[in-house]
């Protein structure tokens, strides 16, 4: 800002690190990372973003505040986190999870039983667009498989989770992909096209080691698995109309009315029920969306502060080419996902940090989204204090640590967005919108 110096100024970040303090700290202390909620430690945050520079009113300084919380971008995502709830929620109510899930385990061969799990993991949270619903969905039957077979309990969550993250890396109804897309200021489908070339070598490979360290594991699943297609129609619908470039709020919105209409024709709910699982998808997501809020206007009194200069005069100060560039993106939004173990939020926190870096290096939007996706994704497979590592684990009662060397497909995309850089891919014709 105007008053401040160019140097920027270190101190202005206290808030920033109060707040991943609390939600790290807490957890690390008490070693249940719930005791701490998110919504807490950043109102905690903010008030203390709002007692710094004395030399400011708190009124000037509660304006700068709400101007940040309040800020267009910041609106919009909270617009779509709450029609992605109400998407999500109606869609599960109406049984498309059940269905999804039964129609990708009648398709799985015996033989290939990690590989079918990792593949039905990758389109659950591609449709669902939340790795923590796909780990409820998904992990119940990885025990199962695993009880069966001899293979590797840690193994079978660490496909799981593989497959979790996989959506939520790419889904067009991620909060992960709603805050990259924003932040960047890019198209939904064109950072989809860009990411999902980046990462698909990494499906493969992690495909290839499933089935390599699996092999000779055989077993039929009992029971049957009965779907209905058009209960999956609804994910089908969404993820089509959002690649070929409609508006995101008209997708969800339109996704919403489609799994409701046909919740109503098979019994699955009544009007009344309808409105309530709206409802309930966007209560779901409030925390997400005030946490984005009150993000919006610590970061605003940060830089305000000075803070953002800093860090902006810190990481560029190291960086002389569009590849490094590229690297300090990358390198943010992973010390943001290790700190507080949540790859939305540590978007949040980033994005605007990565976009000034972006438009002053070149880095075309479409990249600088897919990286900060695809590191926070890469590090939120492997904290053992994540909150999908901690509910697999939790459910198949086993210690979170043992899952990591099986989290196989977080590892090769981590590599895969490394060699994306290095190898300056993909080529770009034009800067993106």
């Amino acid at each position: 800002m105007a008053n401040q110096e160019n140097k920027g100024s270190l101190l202005a970040l206290l808030p920033l690190l109060i707040f991943v303090l609390l939600f790290i700290g807490t957890g690390l202390i008490t070693g249940d990372f719930s005791n701490m909620p998110i919504n807490v430690a950043i109102i905690i945050a903010s008030a203390a973003a709002l007692a710094m520079n004395r030399k400011e009113k708190l009124t000037a300084k509660l304006e700068i505040f709400t101007k940040g919380a309040g800020h267009p971008n910041i609106m919009l995502m909270v617009v779509i986190f709450i029609l992605a709830g109400a998407f999500a929620q109606t869609a599960s109510e109406m049984g498309a999870v059940e269905s999804t899930v039964n129609m990708g385990l009648s398709f799985i061969p015996s033989n290939y039983l990690m590989v079918g799990l990792f593949i039905v993991g990758c389109f659950i949270s591609l449709s669902m667009g939340t790795s923590m619903g796909t780990v409820a969905a998904l992990t119940p039957i990885g025990i199962g498989i695993a009880e069966q077979t001899g293979i590797p309990l840690a193994l079978a969550m660490g496909t799981v989770i593989s497959g979790a993250m996989f959506g939520d890396n790419l889904s067009m109804i991620s909060d992960t992909t709603i805050a990259a897309v924003r932040t960047q200021h890019t198209k939904m489908s064109d950072k989809f096209k860009t990411n999902f070339f980046i990462i698909l070598p990494g499906a493969i490979v992690t495909s290839i080691i499933l089935w390599f360290i699996t092999r000779g594991s055989s077993v039929e699943l009992t029971g049957e698995y009965p779907y209905e297609f058009i209960q999956v129609l609804p994910y089908i619908a969404v993820l089509v109309c959002a690649l070929i470039g409609i508006n995101v709020l008209i997708v969800l919105f339109g996704g919403t009315i489609l799994a409701g209409i046909i919740g109503l024709l098979n019994g699955s709910f009544t009007g009344t029920g309808l409105i309530q699982a709206v409802s309930q998808g966007v209560l779901n997501m409030q925390d997400i969306a005030l946490v984005a809020i009150f993000i919006g206007g610590m970061i605003g009194i940060i830089q305000y502060n000075g803070g953002i200069q800093w860090l902006l005069n810190t990481v560029t100060s190291r960086i002389r080419t569009k590849k490094g560039a590229e690297f300090g993106i990358a390198g943010l939004v992973s010390a943001a996902d290790i700190a507080t173990a949540n790859n939305t939020i540590s978007i949040i926190m980033t994005g605007p940090l990565a976009k000034n870096i972006a438009d002053e290096y070149n880095v075309d939007p479409r990249k600088s989204a897919s990286l900060l996706d695809i590191f926070s994704s890469c590090w939120q497979g492997l904290v053992p204090y994540g909150g999908q590592m901690l509910a697999a684990a939790g459910l198949a009662a086993i210690s979170p640590v043992s899952i990591i060397p099986y989290s196989i497909y977080p590892m090769t995309l981590g590599i895969c967005g490394i060699i994306a850089i290095l190898i300056g891919f993909p080529k770009f014709k034009k800067a993106g919108n």
